[in-house]
């Protein structure tokens, strides 16, 4: 039986991948007009290189790509750059549609839920009250917690100990395959893939797959069955 839930955040709860995408055009668009000479074709695709060499939390990305681009950072369009993405971000991280109706049903079925992201705890607590989600959580494991990331079981391992529930009592639902699926699946949690989060290849081994997080609803409804 399934007594607890553990989600993802990032593109399972928050479509947190259309607001960086908009974001990171926005702050572009800033230090072009404020003197950066880089088609801005070019500008975002080396930005997005960086961002899959260092991650997608890096507090530093706008340095590291000025000093890359330009051989040093110049702190004018440093500034014009985190003041638009800022601007975006604020502004454009949303849940994504039905969450909050199926958390509340979720929490109804008395079910305890929580976070394991790679963000840092702050920055995760911070995304779940901007949202208006953050009372539906019980647990919210960050990146500090175990110096680990997803797929180690560290994070897992820490989730379930302050769920207070067993691997096979918890179910695990996430848009990353190779980290959220995999992590999951060797402490013998069952799993969710939230497809509608991912953009690669859906041929995921997990045992579930949803394209609606409304979806959950019924699934554990059905699973608690048997």
């Amino acid at each position: 039986m399934t007594k607890a839930i553990i989600f993802d955040l990032d593109n399972t709860l928050i479509d947190f991948m259309k607001m960086k995408k908009i974001a990171v055009e926005e702050a572009v668009d800033a230090m072009i007009d404020a003197g950066l000479a880089v088609p801005k074709k070019n500008a975002l695709d080396e930005l997005y290189k960086i961002y899959y060499k260092v991650g997608l939390e890096d507090p530093h990305i706008f340095e590291r790509f000025l000093k890359k681009i330009t051989g040093k950072v110049d702190h004018k369009k440093l500034a014009y750059a985190i003041v638009a993405y800022r601007n975006v971000r604020t502004g454009f991280l949303h849940p994504y549609p039905g969450t909050k109706r199926t958390l509340i049903k979720l929490k109804e079925k008395g079910l305890k839920l929580a976070i394991v992201s790679d963000a840092p705890k702050l920055k995760a607590w911070i995304r779940l009250v901007n949202m208006k989600i953050d009372d539906f959580f019980d647990v919210v494991v960050g990146k500090e917690d175990t110096g680990r990331l997803k797929p180690s079981r560290l994070p897992f391992r820490a989730a379930l100990r302050e769920l207070k529930v067993k691997p096979s009592e918890c179910l695990m639902v996430g848009d990353r395959p190779e980290r959220d699926i995999k992590g999951a699946r060797a402490l013998g949690m069952k799993t969710c893939f939230a497809k509608y989060g991912y953009e690669g290849d859906s041929k995921v081994k997990s045992d579930f797959v949803i394209d609606d997080i409304s979806e959950l609803v019924n699934l554990i409804k059905d699973g608690n069955r048997h």
